[in-house]
């Protein structure tokens, strides 16, 4: 009985850890390519804390878009830290070792708060929604108290689809050869792919989760556009359609920097898998480094009062 016990254990393997790559080729110069990285995370973490700040110390700002657009902020520092520790790690100092606990809590992590950002996406195309077909009903409709709850929802909807992922890859059993990941961060896709063992449950799972999530927020942000459209068109004059369009601009800007490159690493994952790794890795760091650098740079553009309240907390000052 015993010796058979001790089969079972050995035959199952769980690495210790794996190894990350940075951009797959172009090992020699990573000290090089780390230089635009720092910069993109830099301008990412202090653009969304600007937002943050200016949303939260200017009274004017207190309003239902400002505040969806202080979690989209949010969502996106935390979407930056998920990846900035191992990245760097890699680009710099070369560290590619991550254990495999850890890199479980990194995916957890890295998939909830792209979770998250699709839906706060989603509650803002509402937002929009609400202020150009009811304007005057809009402060009724969107309260302080039904915003806190779509925050909540927001977060727990990410936590309860995404909790299952770390413990149907630590059920699978791993080939011990198989422990260098294509990226320089944890990726389901590429995790689950490293095991000796039938995956079929944690490909479905992973299509499930998506398709309920991203795929269901894309469909119904093109049914609130859809809707808003339907309205700008109904208004009297061609100035109050675009004065209405052009409240939009930066939600739908935001929208094509998050969902085009989703769209993207969807593609290449299923079939792209004989494109050169360097490909793969780009498009995977554009999904998860760009939208976060983006995002600050587009509001703060094209949103005066969100501009000049940044403006202010950058030279020390409150409301003005």
């Amino acid at each position: 009985m015993l010796p058979s016990q001790s089969n079972v254990n050995i035959s199952f393997f769980q690495p210790p850890a794996f190894l990350m790559i940075g951009i797959p080729g172009l090992e020699a110069v990573h000290g090089w390519i780390s230089i635009p990285f720092s910069c993109m995370y830099t301008i990412a973490l202090t653009g969304n804390c600007l937002i943050l700040l200016a949303v939260r110390r200017t009274p004017s700002l207190h309003q239902p878009m400002y505040y969806f657009l202080s979690m989209l902020a949010l969502t996106d520092v935390g979407l930056t830290l998920s990846t900035l520790p191992t990245t760097l790690a890699v680009l710099w100092f070369d560290h590619s070792l991550i254990t495999f606990n850890a890199c479980l809590v990194q995916l957890f992590f890295l998939h909830s708060f792209s979770v998250v950002e699709s839906s706060v996406l989603l509650a803002m195309s509402f937002d929009r929604f609400v202020a150009i077909s009811k304007p005057l009903r809009y402060a009724a409709v969107l309260t302080n108290t039904v915003i806190t709850r779509i925050g909540l929802i927001i977060v727990a909807r990410a936590t309860v689809f995404l909790f299952p992922v770390p413990f149907l890859l630590k059920r699978l059993n791993f080939c011990p050869g198989k422990i260098l990941l294509s990226h320089s961060f944890c990726f389901h896709a590429d995790v689950m792919k490293k095991a000796c063992a039938d995956i079929t449950i944690n490909i479905i799972y992973g299509l499930y989760v998506v398709l309920s999530t991203v795929g269901v927020d894309s469909l119904l942000i093109v049914l609130s556009y859809t809707l808003i459209l339907h309205t700008v068109m109904g208004l009297a004059s061609l100035r109050e359609r675009i004065r209405a369009l052009n409240t939009c601009i930066s939600h739908i800007l935001a929208v094509l920097v998050f969902y085009i490159p989703v769209i993207g690493v969807s593609v290449i994952h299923r079939f792209g898998r004989h494109l050169p790794h360097i490909v793969h890795a780009l498009i995977a760091y554009v999904y998860l480094v760009v939208p976060p650098v983006l995002n600050p740079i587009i509001y703060s553009v094209k949103s005066k009062p969100i501009r000049e309240a940044m403006l202010r907390v950058l030279r020390g000052k409150g409301q003005g």
